[in-house]
C-alpha cells in the first residue's frame, strides 16, 4: 500500500494528465477512476490521523488531560 504522499503525489500527476486533454476517453477514465479511488484513500487517511491528533490541557490540579483536536476554520 502506498504512503499518504506516495498517493498525494500520483494524484497530482493524474489531474495534470487529465487536465492537458490529449488522453484517450477509455485513458480518460481509467485515471479517473484511479483518481477518485486515491482521494478516497487519502481523505480517509487524513481523518484517521486527525482522530489521533490531540491536545493536551493542562487541569487546575496540574493534571493534563487529553483533549480532541479542532482545526480553527479560516
Amino acid at each position: 500500500m502506498p504512503s499518504f504522499e506516495e498517493s498525494l503525489k500520483r494524484l497530482e500527476t493524474i489531474v495534470e494528465q487529465l487536465e492537458k486533454g490529449d488522453l484517450a476517453l477509455e485513458e480518460s477514465l481509467k485515471l479517473f477512476e484511479e483518481g477518485v479511488n486515491l482521494s478516497a484513500a487519502c481523505k480517509q487517511e487524513l481523518e484517521a490521523a486527525e482522530g489521533k491528533v490531540q491536545m493536551l490541557v493542562r487541569q487546575r490540579d496540574g493534571s493534563l488531560n487529553p483533549e480532541a483536536f479542532l482545526a480553527e476554520k479560516q
